[in-house]
């Protein structure tokens, strides 16, 4: 039985399986039944669970429930924009507030301003932002039509396509045909795992011989039973029924969507899945609608802000009857003509006043913070410190909503391959008889080119020759350059590497090699391919030289290749020294060795070796132990060590992060030897911290000290104990139908019930988060996405995921914040992200520049707006004791309209985009600054109620220094300026002024458009309102315009102005010498570092003349590289099929 097979009949009640990839998500959460269901039959009929259809070159399908090609990765078209967008808009609490705000204005007995200082501000609103929307949307539409051709939404289950070389492939196809010989076909599987080497399919022979022609795929008739559509990429079961005759199917004969036509002039293809039903998008995910925290936490401040704004209202609703009642019913000059009694005066009151207080509830709030939020997003698409110029790629922000978000990140997700690494191996160093070469370019190459070709040492001869042969690589003549297709990334760096030393690997067929060795050519018979699995670490192969002799070639881990050695294998020891140096350098070793085999043993092996290779049952085991007979008594040559490079700055980027108290997980599907290696590379394991590996979880208890926590996915699946397949489901029931019948006690490793379910996966985060770093191995898609969703969902925290693959994208979606890599690797992680750029180490200058300036200017922004709001709001309360509870305003009414909308919005918006309390390199250089952002401290409740008093007593100010001021006084012109008219301009301009220079003492980065929009501001309040109060306008206007020579006539006495300047000076003196107190006594690292800037600016110039690269680190620990580990299946079953490689002759050419 095979490793796979033992793991999917054993279940979770055993130990998992580290070598296989643990597949949990069969049933998404849609399709799992519930547990009503699994008390039937397992023994269904197939017709249920088979997928049934026919094919020709126009074939409907017979079961209408199959899905079209389209899928849809916008929001809006041109009949629900509207709707949609305004219900969206209306979601906000308080764009609700202010539509129910604009229908009581217009009910005259209520209305205490006009219907349009609602009703502009709410359009400017509700316009802006739509259009932002619609913006976004279009981006997101017009990226998909360029990645998905428009016609692949006319695909439909059981048509017959025709693929051309390049072209993506539109759907989960059977491969019926290719011009290749015997219908192989290249593919680029980027798009679908990230990986860029190709991998090849093939169609089946009845279909390479019988489908090649236009005209027999019109007759093309079959019936294909598959399994129901999975998110599964390592996986496809399926029979073929043509002709009377049943043909199996698996993942080898299926091209994926997303998948690229590479080498392959045409191919031809039936279509088995399309549409949502691909795999592709199966490990898509839902979109989610992402919302940061401060979002949220708006959303409950209106609502705080609309519960304090009612209880004033009542309260001034309230005394509002109480005068009536004792003295506005006594006093003859107060009656109206209107009869209501006082209890309905006080209600008509209560709304008159919801209706004057409104702005306690800012409108212009939302608008002004999408207009922040594009800016910024703006600003990173600019950043040309992320731009990579070697692809031509700038950073790009997806989405204008998260920015702030960016500064707020505590737990980094990140893959691996293509992520942290570019996925590009290059040969470094070997060791050859005991003797390392490497340690200098110069010793690694020319005097190894010298020995060669001096042919002095033969084992050096024979390591080329070993590495030129001992593969299962494809080579392309393309001109006069030589391409080699690889299975691995690993293998292709090898035979690249003897290609450089003078072997060349020229061709192939079933059963020959032709290699160039130094300056004559030499064909060697191939006689056996014993290909690398996950089992077996290694591959060899089996070849009869020119000369007759046998000689079998072997290359593999060091773990495997060391027990089959030969007791009297020379330099072990020497060779196992120089893996332990490899190894501490996080290079991927390989051993090589080798044995002479007499004809008679061959001969014997091969008989054994055909009756295994046409075995019926556990084939895979019966080779397997065929294999071991043969390779045995090896002796060893010698080792390479090869590096798999990871992208520049990773190691400096994660270390600075790090010190930002950002916690960063490695989820990948990579082997844990291989994921451990990457970890000690990039430095996110250091010698430093105890290691502790899956079968350690369980009771673990985390000394002090940096611990790190390597967790594969199988025993990822026993600790969340992720939804099972569903007889494994039925199984787990009857157990414990079972034991509740008999006296035993069920299995204490599975959970009883769903709280102690989620008691386990807290516990497992809680102690994986006190880990210094998390690796987690062998990890589906949607595994990813459930590690990332528990960490948000135990811990409350700020999330990322950065990715670069199609296999990222349910994790990139289901974290806070989504970062594609857009590399080599594919766009599908792109498509899917919030942010995108080219280079891992863009990551460090995304958050603790970005990030952090925009949750920083953020806060700054909602402080300041929230201030001058109640400032200007709780004047009218004031008044109010005043007026008798009137509802009468405290303002003109167009100074009511235009406050929030010119006179005091543009300098905090210029706050809200430019502001910086220290520059990026700064920044950068104190990663502890980003600290503020994870705790929140810069804007939350507290920050809220210091913006409400600090608004309370500055309209106290406003409103009681004016009103003192014209109690019993006398104008140069022997008049007394109180009336209602002149205190409203003289308190309006206090009010405009305090606020215009509030927002000057809380401004960190000045520059000229900051002293512009202070200054402009002022000056356009004082030029709009003599406009507004002249006599001109009043002639055209006269029922709108009544303020008619009020700011004239009272603006021209000094003894108002200087009520205008004590007003702003004790409204800001306070607030000067509170933040002087702040600055000098509770001196903070942030208080500390803004001071020093000056200081730093400079020692970053210095630093930048004379910068230097470090140097490179080794470790002190030996560890154990994974070549093999992570090298995956090759052509094996291709080359020794007995199928031809050559290029399929044409239909105009004569085959001779």
């Amino acid at each position: 039985m095979s490793a796979r097979a033992r793991a999917a009949s054993q279940g979770s009640l055993e130990e998992p399986d580290d070598e296989v990839v643990p597949y949990s998500d069969d049933e998404t959460d849609d399709e799992l039944q519930s547990e009503d269901d699994l008390d039937r039959s397992e023994d269904q009929t197939c017709k249920n669970e088979d997928l049934k259809l026919y094919a020709s070159l126009i074939i409907s399908c017979i079961c209408f429930h199959f899905k079209g090609n389209a899928i849809k990765t916008y929001k809006y078209n041109f009949f629900t924009f509207l709707p949609l967008n305004l219900y969206e808009q209306f979601k906000r609490v308080a764009n609700l507030y202010f539509l129910c705000l604009l229908i009581l204005q217009i009910i005259p007995q209520i209305s205490t301003l006009p219907w349009y200082t609602t009703l502009v501000p709410l359009v400017l609103v509700l316009g802006i932002t739509a259009i932002k929307d619609l913006v976004d949307d279009l981006v997101s539409e017009f990226s998909f039509v360029r990645f998905v051709a428009t016609r692949w939404m006319n695909l439909q289950v059981g048509d017959v396509v025709r693929l051309k070389k390049n072209d993506f492939i539109p759907a989960d196809i059977l491969l019926l045909s290719s011009s290749n010989p015997n219908s192989l076909c290249y593919v680029e599987t980027a798009e679908l795992d990230g990986e860029t080497n190709l991998k090849f399919k093939m169609g089946l022979k009845v279909t390479d011989e019988r489908l090649q022609e236009e005209d027999q795929l019109a007759r093309f008739n079959a019936l294909i039973l598959c399994e129901e559509p999975n998110n599964r990429l390592d996986k496809f079961v399926g029979t073929m029924i043509w002709d009377s005759q049943s043909y199996p199917l698996d993942l080898d004969n299926m091209l994926l969507r997303g998948c690229k036509i590479r080498n392959t002039d045409v191919c031809h293809g039936l279509v088995i899945f399309a549409g949502n039903d691909t795999k592709i998008m199966r490990n898509g995910g839902k979109t989610r609608f992402k919302r940061t925290r401060i979002d949220k936490l708006m959303n409950y401040m209106v609502y705080t802000i609309f519960v304090l704004l009612v209880l004033l209202c009542a309260g001034l609703a309230i005394g509002h009857t109480y005068w009536y009642e004792s003295i506005g019913s006594k006093a003859w000059y107060l009656y109206d003509g209107l009869n209501y009694s006082s209890s309905y005066r006080g209600f008509l009151s209560f709304w008159g006043y919801i209706i004057i207080l409104n702005t306690m509830v800012p409108i212009s709030l939302y608008v002004s913070v999408e207009v922040i939020r594009l800016g910024q997003s703006k600003f990173i698409n600019w950043d040309l410190q992320m731009y990579y110029a070697d692809k031509d790629k700038p950073a790009k922000a997806r989405t204008t909503t998260l920015n702030e978000q960016l500064g707020q990140i505590e737990y980094i997700f990140s893959d691996k391959t293509g992520t942290l690494t570019q996925n590009i191996m290059a040969f470094k160093k070997c060791t050859i008889t005991g003797r390392t070469y490497g340690e200098t370019n110069h010793q690694l190459y020319h005097f190894l080119v010298s020995c060669i070709r001096s042919k002095k040492d033969p084992q050096i001869l024979e390591f080329f020759k070993l590495l030129s042969l001992c593969h299962t690589v494809m080579v392309e003549q393309k001109g006069d350059e030589l391409v080699y297709q690889a299975a691995s990334p690993d293998e292709g760096a090898l035979v690249t590497a003897a290609c450089n030393f003078g072997f060349v690997f020229l061709s192939r067929t079933q059963d020959t090699i032709t290699i160039m060795e130094m300056d004559h050519e030499e064909t060697y018979e191939m006689l056996a391919l014993l290909d690398f699995n996950s089992d077996r670490k290694r591959m060899s192969i089996i070849l009869r030289f020119p000369d007759g002799k046998i000689r079998l070639y072997c290359k593999g881990a060091d773990t495997v290749i060391y027990q089959r050695l030969d007791a009297n294998s020379k330099d072990k020891e020497t060779t196992q020294e120089a893996l332990d140096i490899f190894a501490n350098e996080t290079l991927r070793t390989l051993c090589l060795c080798y044995k002479d085999i007499s004809q008679a043993e061959y001969d014997a092996w091969a008989q054994k070796h055909q009756a295994a290779s046409v075995s019926m049952g556990n084939r895979e085991e019966v080779l397997d132990t065929v294999y071991e007979e043969i390779e045995k008594n090896l002796l060893l040559i010698g080792a390479t060590a090869i590096e798999d490079k990871l992208q520049d700055g990773v190691p400096e980027t994660i270390a600075k992060l790090a010190k930002a108290d950002i916690k960063i997980w490695v989820l990948t599907g990579d082997k844990k030897e291989t994921a451990e290696n990457i970890g000690y590379s990039c430095q996110l394991l250091t010698d430093d911290m105890k290691i502790h590996y899956g079968e350690d979880v369980n009771g673990l208890r985390l000394k002090p000290g940096k611990n790190a926590l390597v967790i594969t996915g199988g025993w990822l699946n026993e600790i969340l104990y992720e939804k099972k397949k569903k007889r494994r489901r039925l199984r787990l029931k009857k157990l414990r139908k079972r034991h509740t019948n008999s006296s035993n006690p069920p299995d204490s490793s599975q959970p009883v019930d769903d709280w102690e379910k989620e008691k386990r996966q807290e516990d497992f985060v809680d102690m994986a988060c006190e880990c210094s770093a998390v690796i987690c191995c062998r990890v589906t898609p949607k595994q990813k996405a459930n590690v990332v969703s528990l960490v948000k969902r135990c811990k409350k925290a700020v999330t990322l995921s950065i990715g670069d693959g199609a296999n990222d994208v349910n994790m990139i979606k289901t974290a806070d914040i989504g970062v594609g890599i857009s590399g080599q690797e594919g766009m599908q992680a792109v498509m899917s992200s919030d942010y995108a750029f080219a280079q891992f180490r863009y990551l460090e200058r995304l958050l603790l520049v970005h990030g952090r300036w925009s949750y920083i200017r953020m806060c700054k922004f909602l402080r300041y707006f929230f201030y001058k709001n109640f400032a200007f709001t709780l004047v009218h309360f004031w008044f109010s004791f005043f007026n008798g509870f009137s509802s009468q305003t405290a303002y003109e009414d167009w100074f009511i309209t235009l406050y929030n909308v010119c006179y005091s919005s543009l300098p905090v918006l210029l706050v809200g985009l430019l502001d910086q309390d220290v520059n990026d390199k700064i920044s950068l250089r104190f990663p502890k600054l980003y600290l503020p952002g994870q705790q929140g401290s810069l804007f939350n409740y507290k920050n809220f109620f210091i913006s409400l008093f600090h608004g309370i007593f500055t309209s106290l100010m406003t409103f009681f220094i004016p009103y003192g001021a014209f109690l019993q006084t006398m104008g140069q012109d022997g008049e007394a300026p109180s009336d209602y008219q002149s205190f409203a301009v003289v308190a309006a301009s206090s009010l405009i002024i305090t606020v215009n220079l509030q927002i000057s003492l809380n401004t960190s980065y000045w520059t000229f458009v900051n002293f512009f929009a202070v200054l402009g501001s002022i000056a356009l309040y004082f030029g709009v309102m003599f406009d507004i109060h002249s006599a001109g306008i009043h002639v055209i206007f006269p029922t709108t315009f009544t303020f008619t020579g009020a700011a004239s006539n009272a603006l021209r006495q000094p003894y108002l102005w200087l009520t205008i300047i004590l007003t702003v000076g004790i409204c800001l003196l306070p607030i000067i010498c509170i933040q002087f107190l702040y600055q000098t006594i509770c001196l903070t690292f942030f208080l500390q570092v803004q001071r020093n800037r000056k200081k730093y600016e400079l020692e970053d110039e210095e630093e930048e003349k004379k910068k230097k690269k470090p140097a490179f680190q080794r470790g002190g620990r030996s560890r154990r590289s994974a070549y093999a580990f992570s090298h995956s299946r090759g052509y094996a079953d291709l080359i020794a099929s007995g199928r031809s490689i050559r290029q399929r002759p044409r239909g105009d050419e004569k085959v001779t």
